[in-house]
């Protein structure tokens, strides 16, 4: 753990051989330091998804975007809109951070875990996301990796989209976007609907027998003002609401707990300023989120029995500093959040807060064919006190456009205020003793250009301690895992074809039994073709996942391994119109990925949008 004064000690540097040369003619990447930067000298692995790919997927949601990347394993209880969890490299789904444009989105949950599942895809202009612990630049929750959703665009058109598929599928969305001088004003609205399919058809409760659907209604809009070449800012908010129906397994012994449909509320609230002059950046940005998350039974009605409600309140104000020196940097930053959750049903009702202040310092310098970095962050909360983290790592480009690299982190995230501080609801009892979860990773990597191959082989080791279960009608740090993998990236093009290819293997085990933990898959090969024939785009990806496990009441259960294939076309009728179809799980694949609950099968979508 770093100290306090240590902080003011640490260093940063990196950067890959010509940035000062030719960054222009790179993609940039924000998430790795909180500032723009070629995606070239970021030595951890990161990967971009851009609104034209989404589209080109036809991704109906932000995790069919998100498990075509490298590293990460997808269990979902359903189908669209149905509880997920995202694995990065075998962590916990808690142990990744989502952000909105910078912004860590507020956890309700008592379980921690991001729910990448209800982000809305009409929101996403762009997927930044990187594998490793981050938690020295963003604080809690950055021990697997980053997911940094960015809406904002550079993009002045104007868009209608409207798309249909199988089991009621609809999809409607409309972005306005108008220049007024040096202002750019933009709007948008959508709607998303299916009326899905029975998620757990083996329950022993009749009333499970129903479709599980979803329904999204989003808003957003944003103003961008560019005061002078130096100074410019921006407002924009969100507001969506979600509601999804889902199955309980079995009968519920007591009318209290016959939830078995949700409803979720969220907005959410942004405005910065951006300042740059010279080899000198600085941001200020404040943010303001709110959600109201319902889950009732469909048989009592939202204000009766069965119904619980958590309301989330997070309040977020980060200034974030940085200064180029030659071919590297320095930066150096504040950021404050406040949480403030309220849980309650008919009987009782907890209220909880908490806030944290976290200092960072980061870095980049290039010595010759050798690349640094390293970065230091304290972290003060006001139940846990100070906590530090810190990181490294080193590049050698050996010969030219190959290139060794070495890294260590630290990450930790703290409780969810459920955990911490008990649920009265649900008979948890508070644990003030409750320590947050801390990680150690080692990664070694070899990445280079041969010939038309652009590859990268990364092996990597996760050690992850206090990890928090329940026990005893509290939760409690009692157990700890050592994860160990192996991943290659690969991509190529060969005259009209362009190749994606991902291998990985990955050893999560729980130390004290030595199991493997559980819906992890321990192989996973991914493959994406995309061509072009006559104006006509099309894109082709395989999956494969090997077998992996899961517990129910008390029992392992094995899900075998599987493999499916999506194909999807699209063609420009005109410059403004284009149409797209896709047919999801080609050949009809049957597979679970949570025990119990059955995946959509095959499904097909056809839409179209229309650029003005």
């Amino acid at each position: 753990m770093i100290k306090k004064a240590s902080l003011l000690t640490a260093l940063s540097v990196t950067a890959f051989s010509g940035w000062a040369q030719d960054s222009g003619q790179d993609q940039l990447v924000v998430t790795a330091n909180r500032f723009q930067q070629p995606l070239k000298t970021v030595l951890a692995p990161t990967e971009i998804v851009t609104r034209e790919e989404i589209d080109r997927w036809q991704s109906r949601s932000l995790i069919e975007v998100l498990r075509r990347l490298p590293g990460i394993d997808v269990s979902q209880s359903g189908g669209l809109g149905q509880l997920s969890s995202v694995y990065v490299r075998g962590t916990e789904a808690k142990h990744l951070l989502l952000m909105i444009d910078g912004v860590p989105v507020g956890r309700s949950g008592i379980s921690n875990s991001p729910e990448l599942n209800q982000i809305p895809l009409s929101l996403v202009q762009r997927v930044e996301y990187i594998r490793g612990p981050r938690s020295t630049v963003y604080g809690s929750g950055a021990i697997g990796g980053v997911v940094n959703i960015i809406t904002l665009t550079g993009d002045e058109k104007s868009q209608i989209n409207a798309g249909i598929g199988s089991k009621g599928y609809q999809t409607y969305d409309g972005t306005v976007r108008q220049r007024f001088g040096d202002t750019v004003v933009t709007g948008a609205a959508s709607y998303t609907g299916t009326r899905g399919f029975n998620v757990q058809p083996g329950s022993s409760w009749d009333h499970d027998e129903d479709r599980d659907g979803y329904r999204n209604k989003t808003f957003w809009g944003s103003v961008q003002h560019t005061f002078n070449d130096n100074f410019d800012g921006f407002f924009r908010g969100y507001d969506f609401s979600n509601n999804v129906d889902y199955d309980l397994g079995s009968p519920p012994f007591l009318p209290e707990y016959s939830a078995d449909e949700r409803q979720l509320y969220a907005q959410g609230w942004d405005t910065g300023l951006n300042f740059k002059q010279g080899i000198y950046s600085s941001q200020l940005l404040a943010s303001y989120q709110k959600s109201k998350d319902y889950n009732y039974s469909s048989i009592y009605g939202r204000y009766h029995t069965g119904t619980t409600l958590d309301e989330l309140e997070q309040r977020y104000i980060q200034w974030a500093n940085n200064v180029d020196i030659g071919k590297g940097s320095v930066g150096a930053g504040v950021d404050w959040k406040q949480e403030r959750l309220v849980s309650s049903n008919e009987t009782s009702r907890d209220a909880y807060d908490r806030d944290n202040t976290g200092l960072y310092l980061t870095g980049m310098k290039q010595l010759g064919d050798v690349t640094l970095e390293a970065s230091g962050r304290e972290d003060k909360d006001d139940s846990f006190g100070w906590h530090g983290t810190w990181q490294t790592a080193a590049g050698w480009e050996f010969v030219p456009d190959y290139r060794l690299t070495l890294s260590y982190g630290t990450g930790f995230l703290a409780p969810s205020l459920g955990q911490q501080f008990g649920a009265k609801r649900f008979g948890i009892a508070s644990n003030p003793n409750l320590k947050p979860e801390e990680s150690k990773q080692w990664e070694a990597g070899i990445e280079g250009l041969t010939g038309p191959l652009d590859w990268r082989l990364s092996a990597y080791r996760y050690e992850i301690e206090n990890l928090i279960d329940y026990s005893n009608q509290a939760y409690i740090n009692v157990k700890s895992a050592t994860i160990k993998g192996v991943e290659w990236t690969g991509d190529i093009d060969t005259g009209i074809f362009s190749h994606r290819v991902t291998l990985q293997y990955i050893d999560p085990r729980d130390d004290e039994t030595h199991d493997v933990l559980q819906r992890r898959a321990q192989r996973q090969a991914k493959y994406q073709l995309d061509w072009s024939v006559y104006d006509v785009d099309l894109d082709l990806a395989w999956e494969y996942f090997s077998k992996r496990h899961d517990y129910t009441t008390g029992e392992k259960r094995i899900l075998p391994s599987y493999s499916t294939v999506d194909f999807s076309a699209s063609y420009p009728v005109t410059s403004h119109l284009t149409v797209r179809g896709k047919i999801a799980n080609l050949f009809d694949k049957e597979y679970e990925t949570a025990y119990g609950y059955q995946t959509a099968g095959r499904e097909y979508t056809l839409s179209g949008s229309y650029t003005f």
